[in-house]
């Protein structure tokens, strides 16, 4: 019995019905009020990942810092396919003095792909500013409060968003100055 309440059901494909254990720090969450947060599988190397609502990024994200997470090793973003969701990640470590494996957790955003818009981390983790350019550039996710939200890889005037699935490529190259 003790066993099903550390469980939640998968937020990734959530029809699959499958268990996930919750794991430390949705624990810690969880007990400390946060409960608009679900426990997703862990990834590939065994780095506890949780799904949070946009609206709550902010809070969840400042707890986590005053929880001693104050190292943002990743920010980044992902599309799930042509008519799917976006995706925002957030790998966070607790780096302290004497930390041979140090705590690591990773959140993910699910966004529209319509306006996808969420609040910036800046504040919170300075290392946050480029890349939360870099997947505003290249997925068209606003970080709102952001101090310069503008593209770092493409031309200002660049239409779209390249690294979306649904992106259609320009037809035409501008080869005025390749000669």
């Amino acid at each position: 019995m003790a066993e099903a309440e550390n469980q939640q059901p998968t937020g990734e494909n959530p029809s699959a019905g499958r268990l996930v254990e919750v794991g430390p720090v949705s624990r810690w969450l969880q007990e400390n009020g946060f409960e608009d947060q679900q426990p997703l599988e862990p990834d590939h190397l065994s780095v506890e990942t949780i799904r949070v609502a946009p609206e709550y990024l902010l809070p969840i994200a400042s707890a986590l810092y005053a929880y001693g997470f104050n190292y943002l090793q990743c920010q980044g973003g992902f599309d799930l396919g042509p008519g799917k969701e976006l995706v925002s990640f957030y790998h966070l470590i607790k780096l302290d003095d004497n930390a041979d494996c140090p705590d690591e957790v990773r959140l993910k955003v699910y966004l529209p792909r319509e306006d996808p818009r969420l609040p910036s981390v800046y504040d919170l983790w300075k290392a946050a500013d480029w890349q939360e350019r870099e997947t505003y550039d290249m997925y068209g996710i606003v970080f709102e409060g952001h101090p310069g939200l503008k593209r770092i890889l493409m031309n200002e005037d660049w239409v779209g968003w390249p690294l979306r699935k649904d992106y259609v490529s320009p037809d035409f190259y501008e080869l005025q100055h390749a000669y």
